[in-house]
């Protein structure tokens, strides 16, 4: 009797141990969505090795314009003769070598404006900056009224930043994986579908689309200056202006937008030219314009 008794509790202990281990697998195997994986709930690897999640965090690059006042840099009056001139903003120096991107500063105002900075060739009476009418509208210059100016050169800065993670999940060899699309779960019935597909004649495999036509490449250019710099602009209507009379001569220029302390500004380039001869015929043509003032840049 005693053995009896002892053989009963043993066997209703084993089962209740069997049944909480049971129920405990079940609670793991769930995943976030409520959904029963039970490989991935106990940390066993799939077969093909597709179960890895990663966070992976993408970087990008950015450019912006930094002060260069060690290229140049000169805090004098300058003037503005009053008459109109072509090529965007600019200023003139007679201490410039190459040509500049600079930002031009009044300094009675706190007006600003981006633009390019040449070398003034004659020795004129007066300030020795000379401005350009549009460089004198945006700084809010009068004509014949000498205006103390700021003028330093840009340079591009790259700065890496750290972009949003993602969620992508890996394979066994670490490579990523697609996100897999959501599929709708539907019944069929196996009669009707049967039936239906007796039915239907067999329709011919359609035929691959073409391949699309190669694209041209841009032709690549072994010069440090490749492009010709037509003018910079505060008013983008002045540049589409400009860029449509370079068009009407036969030349295909490129409007570009950039901003530089929270103001925008547009630039008309041309090229790239690959041969230096062929960068001096662009440069011969954008001249008989009227815009004796463009000159080659790096982009």
């Amino acid at each position: 009797m005693t053995w009896a008794v002892f053989s009963w509790n043993f066997r209703s202990h084993t089962k209740g141990l069997i049944a909480a281990t049971c129920a405990l697998a079940l609670l793991v195997g769930c995943d976030d969505g409520g959904q029963f994986n039970l490989g991935k709930g106990l940390g066993i690897k799939a077969k093909d090795g597709t179960t890895t999640s990663a966070t992976k965090r993408t970087r990008k690059t950015v450019e912006r314009d930094i002060e260069a006042p060690e290229v140049f840099s000169a805090t004098e009056p300058g003037l503005w003769d009053g008459r109109p001139s072509l090529g965007g903003v600019w200023v003139a120096h007679p201490d410039v070598k190459d040509p500049e991107r600079v930002i031009i500063r009044n300094q009675a105002n706190g007006q600003f404006v981006v633009g390019a900075l040449f070398r003034r060739e004659r020795d004129i009476p007066g300030p020795r900056l000379q401005v350009s009418s549009d460089a004198a509208t945006s700084l809010g210059m009068l004509a014949g009224a000498p205006v103390e100016l700021n003028v330093t050169a840009l340079r591009k800065e790259e700065i890496s930043e750290d972009g949003p993670a993602e969620e992508a999940t890996l394979a066994a060899d670490g490579t990523a994986l697609p996100p897999a699309a959501d599929v709708a779960a539907t019944t069929l019935d196996p009669v009707s579908t049967a039936e239906t597909a007796l039915a239907e004649p067999a329709t011919p495999a359609t035929a691959p689309a073409p391949a699309p036509k190669p694209v041209a490449q841009p032709r690549a250019s072994s010069l440090d200056k490749p492009y010709v710099q037509i003018g910079i602009f505060s008013v983008e209507a002045n540049a589409e202006r400009t860029a449509n009379q370079m068009r009407g001569a036969g030349v295909v220029p490129e409007v570009k937008t950039f901003e530089a302390n929270g103001k925008t500004f547009w630039r008309v380039v041309v090229g790239p030219a690959v041969t230096a001869s062929e960068r001096k015929q662009l440069l011969a043509k954008i001249k008989e314009q009227g815009f004796s003032d463009a000159y080659a840049v790096t982009n």
